[in-house]
């Protein structure tokens, strides 16, 4: 059956692009919601979003489609669809399976949330560093030129996954790289591959007076310099023990992991007067779920499964600056 919000189109206009605009405003109505369905995608078209409100039919029912502030303004349409959620969502706990069916059926993002930071008033963005910013894991990168390539990524992906403790396969896969030359390091911030979108992601929270950091499981060789390169105010990681210019296979000092990160989120947030309410922290792996849980709004970014269904909201398809479409305005 059509949904009642769409039955004005013909089947033909239901799959143009700019047909959208003949059943979401600019604006919403005034009826009650307790939740916002954040819709993002390419050339959207009606069809696709009545698919999306079918397949959430027996936990969402829509009242009010609008478009969101940055609707195409960055390369993306992107469509809030307020509502009302059925149950509470700790009684929905399949949601976060269905929503990313969803995503996968239509090849959008889409994240349901009952509340969200404001773009427009200052906040803090805690990132990942290893597949969050930059699209590689940098010890992975180092193993490789040790030689070791194959069984450190493998300890890596583990860790990731949530299947070791971090501390232990981050002590194991460093010892691997005794021996190393500084200068391999160089080789790779030279060519260190950023994340699309994480440019117009970080001018856009910029202009609304955020504070940016890194909270990195990585090494500060490569945070640090990002920090610089990208205008961040903070970045905190683990710093590799050199001596003789070869690295000696240890981390000195205290190891950033799961709970350091969710640390420094709450310590930021204090130390800059931000409410928990203005915090977001962004990243791949399982080792960043504790700081999506210390923050307003948890964002996975490409990640595990694990953390896909974990976080608040997950970009699955698009690229980083999809994050400020689950800001408010």
């Amino acid at each position: 059956m059509k949904n009642t919000l769409f039955s004005t189109l013909n089947d033909q206009d239901q799959h143009i692009a700019s047909s959208l605009s003949q059943v979401v405003g600019s604006s919403h109505n005034s009826t009650t919601f307790t939740h916002t369905l954040t819709v993002i995608g390419q050339a959207v078209t009606p069809y696709l979003i009545e698919g999306v409100l079918s397949k959430l039919k027996d936990v969402f029912t829509a009242t009010s489609l609008a478009f969101h502030h940055l609707h195409q303004s960055l390369g993306d349409d992107v469509i809030e669809i307020r509502g009302t959620l059925f149950g509470s969502e700790h009684e929905n706990i399949n949601i976060k399976p269905l929503l990313g069916d969803v995503s996968s059926s239509y090849n959008l993002d889409i994240g349901l949330q009952a509340s969200r930071p404001s773009l427009s008033t200052p906040g803090l963005l805690v990132m990942d560093m290893d597949s969050t910013v930059i699209s590689i894991e940098c010890i992975d990168e180092i193993a490789k030129l040790a030689g070791v390539g194959e069984q450190v990524a493998e300890v890596t992906a583990r860790a990731m996954r949530g299947e070791i403790a971090f501390n232990d396969s981050l002590t194991h896969r460093v010892a691997c790289l005794e021996g190393v030359a500084v200068s391999h390091l160089d080789q790779i911030r030279d060519s260190i591959p950023i994340m699309p979108g994480i440019q117009s992601l970080l001018t856009e929270l910029k202009k609304n007076n955020w504070k940016l950091a890194i909270a990195s499981g990585g090494f500060t060789f490569f945070a640090d310099h990002l920090k610089q390169r990208l205008g961040l105010d903070f970045a905190i990681s683990n710093t590799l023990a050199i001596e003789n210019e070869k690295l000696t296979g240890k981390v000195e000092g205290e190891i950033v992991n799961a709970d350091v990160k969710a640390r420094t989120v709450k310590t930021l947030a204090e130390k800059w007067g931000i409410p928990t309410s203005q915090t977001v922290a962004m990243g791949d792996g399982a080792n960043d779920l504790v700081m999506m849980a210390e923050s307003a709004l948890g964002v996975a970014c490409h990640g595990k499964p694990l953390v896909n269904e974990k976080a608040d909201v997950a970009i699955r398809v698009g690229s980083l600056h999809s994050l400020l479409y689950f800001l408010d305005k």
